[in-house]
């Protein structure tokens, strides 16, 4: 079936957007308009990730560092000997500042969230197997910009990122002339509509959360990982070194099983990897469907997802406004890929 296709029997709003070398083969918006806004769930992850691999190329840190060397407080209760690695690659031993309903609740607060990650204990080792960070990630790499630059960390994207690649429709925090362009999410059953309410608020979309509160449209993330696909830049303004973007997605996790995701995961350092399988017995599916072993990207959620896979030259940003629990979301974004791929 075509990806169109695919969206459409879906129903609801969603934007695809796909380029293959510098040829743009699809550009498709249903339900929306192409400008519409998406909360993007953890597909905002790599964001916040290559705005910390900038300071490393900037002199500021370096990721092997102590997180505690550059945020002294954060070395309470276990956490001293962890580095700005371990964060990126979810190796911190702390999935959770409290848990992921408390730490979601308090998102949009971002004083509250980082004093939360500066309590937070480690239930694994640290440097020990990845387990998922699913909020607190953002919290503690968007901290460690604003203390390394002296500026908030939304406002180092839109300096470094948004600005010089054109991303005008991408917003870490959703300001108030944007809101009427903005997609409310929807979702099934008691449970998906009270988070999908939440989500909702407009103080949620217009707070700061950087694991999980990139607004964009499909074009905007598709330029993103278009400028990633090139080594660093696009249309003649560069923004990373080619050796930056390698160092990112470089592997560091292939194959073991994630504590809070419970499957196999090949894991960068921000970026989830291609090159697993589609789907096992027990029913569950991999979003990022058959892409190669260099492809990166990441995941928002079942909900949307952005990916670049170097073996094909194709670049890959769909964005929905349906969050739905369980394989079949999954399994809906790897039959968009894979569709893609096909066409």
């Amino acid at each position: 079936m075509h990806p169109v296709d695919l969206m459409r029997a879906r129903g609801g709003a969603s934007q695809l957007v796909v380029w293959r070398d510098d040829q743009l083969v699809l550009d498709e918006a249903v339900g929306c308009a192409p400008d519409a806004l998406f909360w993007t769930f953890s597909a905002s992850k790599p964001f916040v990730a290559m705005a910390v691999h900038l300071l490393q190329e900037r002199g500021l840190a370096d990721v092997t560092d102590r997180v505690a060397d550059h945020w002294p407080e954060y070395a309470v209760n276990g956490k001293a000997e962890v580095t700005i690695e371990h964060v990126l690659q979810h190796r911190t031993g702390s999935a959770y500042a409290r848990s992921l309903l408390l730490d979601v609740v308090i998102a949009a607060d971002w004083d509250r969230s980082v004093r939360a990650a500066e309590r937070a204990r480690p239930k694994w080792p640290v440097g020990s197997g990845p387990a998922y960070q699913a909020v607190s990630f953002g919290f503690i790499l968007g901290e460690l910009v604003r203390r390394l630059t002296g500026d908030p960390v939304e406002v180092v994207l839109a300096r470094e990122f948004f600005g010089p690649l054109g991303l005008h429709d991408t917003f870490l925090g959703l300001p108030d002339e944007a809101w009427p362009r903005h997609v409310p999410i929807r979702s099934r059953g008691a449970t998906g509509r009270a988070g999908a309410a939440l989500f909702n608020r407009r103080s949620v979309r217009q707070a700061v959360v950087p694991a999980a509160g990139i607004s964009t449209t499909a074009r905007d993330l598709a330029r993103f990982y278009r400028m990633l696909l090139n080594g660093g830049h696009l249309d003649g303004v560069r923004v990373l070194r080619p050796e930056t973007i390698a160092r990112a997605v470089a592997p560091s996790s292939d194959g073991e099983v994630d504590r809070i995701v419970k499957l196999p995961m090949r894991w960068a350092n921000g970026f989830q990897l291609g090159g697993t399988e589609t789907g096992r017995g027990d029913g569950s599916a991999r979003p990022m469907g058959r892409l190669s072993r260099a492809a990166f990207g990441h995941n928002g959620s079942n909900c949307c997802i952005g990916w670049a896979d170097p073996e094909r030259a194709v670049v890959f940003a769909y964005t929905s406004d349906l969050l739905l629990p369980g394989p079949d979301a999954a399994r809906h974004l790897a039959a968009v890929a894979d569709a893609v791929l096909d066409v």
